[in-house]
Parts: C-alpha cells; sequence; structure tokens
C-alpha cells in the first residue's frame, strides 16, 4: 500500500533527481540562449542611451573630465535662437515630407499594382533609389540643380521659357529641394511596403463590393485604405522617424556651407554632429541628442494612437 500511495504521489514531484521538471529545464535552456543577445543588445543600446542622458547634465570637451552642471545644458538650449531655428527646419522635414511620400508611394504602387507588362522591371527601377548610397544620390541631386549649363533642371525648364531657379542656393528654396531629394529616396521601399499590403487582401471583398454595385472609389475608400491601415500605421512612423533622422542628404548637398544656405536646411542630426565633433561641446550635444530622442519618442506614441484600431 505505501509502495502505491508513493507511486501515486510521483507525478506531483520531478521524475528525476535533479528536482527540476522538464518544463524548468527547458526554460532554463532558452533563457541560456537569450542571455547572450539580450545582454549584448542591452549593453549597445541601453548603456549607452542612459549615458547619454548622464552626459547631458554635464560640461564635457573630450579632454578633461565630465563636470556635472545639471539642466545647464538644457537651458542653453531654450535660449538658443539657432536651435528654435533648426527645430522648425526639423518638423519642416516632417510635416511636409511624411504625408506627400505617402500618398505619392500609395498612387504609384495602387496603379502599379494593376500593370502586368514589365511589372517587376518597373518596381525594380522604383525600388533602385533606396539600395543607393545616400551620399552618391545627393552628390547626383546637387549635380542636378546646379544653374545651366550644368544642371539638369534647370536646363529643361530653360527649354520651356522659365527661368533659372537658384534651389539649394536659396534659403527659401533650399529646404524643400532637398525634401525632394529625401522623398525619392525612400520612395521605393514605401511603393514595396505598400504593393505587399495590397498584395494580402482578398480577392473576394473586391468581387462581393462589385456585386454589390459599389464603385471603383468606394471600394478604394471603404475596403482598400481601411485594410491597408496597418500597413499604413507602420509606414508613417518610419518614415516619420527617417525625416526626423535626414542628415545625409543635407550634409552633402551643402557641403560649403552644412546646413545652409544660413542655416535654412540644417537639421537636428546635423547641429547635434557640429555640436560634438566641430565644437567638441559633448554635454551639450547631449542634451540636444536627449530633446531629438524626446521628440521621436512623442512624435512615434502620438501617431501609434491616433492611428490605433477602434474597437
Amino acid at each position: 500500500m505505501a509502495a502505491v500511495e508513493q507511486q501515486g504521489a510521483a507525478p506531483g514531484r520531478p521524475n528525476s533527481g535533479s528536482g527540476l521538471s522538464m518544463r524548468t529545464k527547458r526554460l532554463l535552456w532558452v533563457w541560456s540562449f537569450l542571455a547572450v543577445p539580450i545582454l549584448f543588445y542591452a549593453i549597445i543600446r541601453f548603456y549607452p542611451t542612459f549615458q547619454a542622458f548622464y552626459l547631458s547634465l554635464t560640461n564635457w570637451d573630450l579632454v578633461r573630465p565630465p563636470k556635472l552642471v545639471w539642466f545647464a545644458n538644457y537651458i542653453k538650449l531654450y535660449k538658443d535662437p539657432q536651435f528654435w531655428k533648426v527645430f522648425r527646419n526639423t518638423f519642416a522635414y516632417l510635416i511636409v515630407g511624411t504625408p506627400v511620400s505617402l500618398v505619392l508611394a500609395f498612387t504609384i504602387a495602387y496603379f502599379l499594382d494593376r500593370v502586368r507588362f514589365m511589372h517587376n522591371f518597373i518596381r525594380a527601377l522604383y525600388f533602385l533609389p533606396f539600395l543607393t548610397t545616400a551620399a552618391a544620390m545627393a552628390w547626383v541631386w546637387r549635380w542636378f540643380y546646379q544653374p545651366p549649363p550644368i544642371g539638369i533642371i534647370n536646363d529643361v525648364l530653360a527649354m520651356i521659357g522659365i527661368p533659372q531657379q537658384p534651389f539649394i542656393r536659396s534659403t527659401d528654396q533650399a529646404l524643400y529641394s532637398i525634401m525632394i531629394t529625401a522623398i525619392w529616396a525612400g520612395l521605393g521601399f514605401q511603393i514595396i511596403i505598400f504593393m505587399a499590403g495590397l498584395r494580402a487582401i482578398p480577392n473576394t471583398f473586391y468581387e462581393a463590393a462589385r456585386i454589390d454595385g459599389l464603385g471603383e472609389w468606394a471600394i478604394l475608400r471603404k475596403i482598400t485604405l481601411r485594410l491597408l491601415k496597418p500597413t499604413t500605421v507602420f509606414l508613417v512612423v518610419f518614415s516619420s522617424i527617417g525625416f526626423l533622422r535626414i542628415f545625409d542628404q543635407v550634409y552633402n548637398m551643402t557641403t560649403n556651407d552644412p546646413g545652409g544656405p544660413l542655416g535654412s536646411t540644417k537639421p537636428l542630426v546635423l547641429m547635434i554632429y557640429q555640436t560634438a565633433f566641430n565644437s567638441y561641446a559633448m554635454g551639450y550635444a547631449a542634451a540636444q541628442t536627449v530633446v531629438l530622442f524626446t521628440i521621436l519618442l512623442i512624435v512615434s506614441l502620438l501617431q501609434l494612437w491616433i492611428l490605433r484600431e477602434k474597437k
């Protein structure tokens, strides 16, 4: 009887003499394998982030040890008129560039999805700029914007009777000229993602809508755009982060006066770069980095909240 009771109690206890159940052993193995990448990610991601927050409270020039100044860098940043100009430029890239690029990408993807002749070739042509090095692409566009007879765009404008434009040499046109380059560079990626989202929508929805007598505009508005919402949310956040972090196009297209003319194209990332590696004011640059991180976080969370699924 004692042996039977001992055998009946066995399922409640580990089967082996090690004191660990099979489920516990599996969890230990899983976390043993995950520990290395998690630790690596924490070191290369979280540690620099916390270090930036600390450095933003110091005065450091890479030579002398950091001196704690608390919020002096943030007060200086608040009183700096150059920062507010750069702040406006950064949000101009975001507010204009993101919606324009997404509308263009969706329009091209919507009609390209219906093209069957040379479909893959055309899609590859649109995606090619995304694979091109940003620096090389910026220099090509800088050449396009040059005055005649060098600049192709001004040559074309002259052919149709339009006066030549200063483009990146103008304080009014330079920002939008660079924005066009940035939009063109990311357009291929957005088109591919939109096309993937369009292909994921079942044809039965469209067939049922046409049977019910819905027109193409109603189908686009009530079916296509609604079912593309997860794709749109991803691209809105992804594109917004890209425009807030714009750097390569600005730096390479305005090398004579980075962020010029007269700071009219300078984004926050370029200001951080110049503060850190031209002025060696690492504490002040870290404060600017924290501000950029906060802007990215707020904008991303706000967009996710606005575009969230309503239940």
